[in-house]
Order: structure tokens, then C-alpha cells, then sequence
């Protein structure tokens, strides 16, 4: 069963990266987006949120930097109680706007930089370093020699 949750865009930004779902709907606010009733509950929302958990980035403002942790994102501890159940009104605000997202779980996030009772913020697994799977052997050809030369 996965132990941590994820709601993001559908669709990279210019950067490549997948904002969450708390920078997407304020993402709407700052560009105008919003009708008066939906500002006014994302003003309401994010109130309630801040109350509910700590920003990562005030607890840490490392835990963000894009040279130390290249992609760094929070995901929800499964279950995060209220938090997890908060979020479904910023999932309908999101889907009132046809803004796509999708929700991901895992076992494995990435490297954890930040954690607390709700959340972590992690480094998405790259390649090569983090790849299991090695060179397949074939019953056809030998096994590749993985010893060290010496």
C-alpha cells in the first residue's frame, strides 16, 4: 500500500516541472483567473492549510534550492488526516477552471529532504544513479563480468 501521496499538474510548466496542486490554484489567483467566490475561498482555504501544516520552505528554505535538491516536491504521508481531506476543494476548484492534475502515490518518493507529521519533500529518483535494473542475462551470451579490475 503506498505510504505517500502526490497531487500535481497534468502538464510540465515552461520549466519542466509539475507544480502542485496549492501552487496551481494560487497560480489562478495571481494571474486574475478567479471569480469573486473562488477568491475568496482560496484566500479562506489557504488560511485553513497554513494552520494545518507548516511550509516546508519556512522550516527549511533549503529544502526547495533548485542546485542542492534539483526538483525537490511534498508529498502527503498516507494518510495525512484532515489535510488529505482538505484537499478535495482545492481538487474541485482546479477542475471548475479545467485546470488537468493527476494524483500519485508511492512507497519510495525520491531522497526525503524535509519531513514532518503530514508531509516530505523529496528528490525524484534520477538516472543513472538511482536505477535497480542492470543489463538482463541473456541465456544466449555470457553474463557481462561485473568485477572490479585489478
Amino acid at each position: 500500500m503506498p505510504r505517500f501521496r502526490r497531487y500535481q499538474s497534468a502538464v510540465p510548466n515552461r520549466r519542466g516541472t509539475y507544480p502542485g496542486i496549492f501552487a496551481l490554484a494560487n497560480g489562478l489567483a495571481e494571474h486574475g483567473l478567479l471569480g469573486t467566490d473562488d477568491h475568496a475561498w482560496l484566500r479562506a482555504a489557504n488560511r485553513r492549510a497554513y494552520d494545518l501544516h507548516s511550509d516546508p520552505s519556512a522550516a527549511d528554505p533549503r529544502c526547495y534550492d533548485r542546485d542542492r535538491n534539483p526538483g525537490a516536491r511534498a508529498w502527503f504521508k498516507d494518510p495525512a488526516g484532515e489535510l488529505l481531506g482538505f484537499v478535495s476543494g482545492y481538487l474541485a476548484l482546479l477542475d471548475r477552471y479545467a485546470v488537468p492534475w493527476v494524483e500519485l502515490t508511492t512507497a519510495s518518493p525520491g531522497r526525503i529532504v524535509y519531513e514532518d507529521a503530514v508531509q516530505v519533500v523529496a528528490v525524484p529518483y534520477a538516472y543513472p544513479g538511482d536505477w535497480v535494473l542492470r543489463e538482463p542475462v541473456r541465456p544466449d551470451r555470457p553474463a557481462p563480468d561485473r568485477r572490479s579490475a585489478t
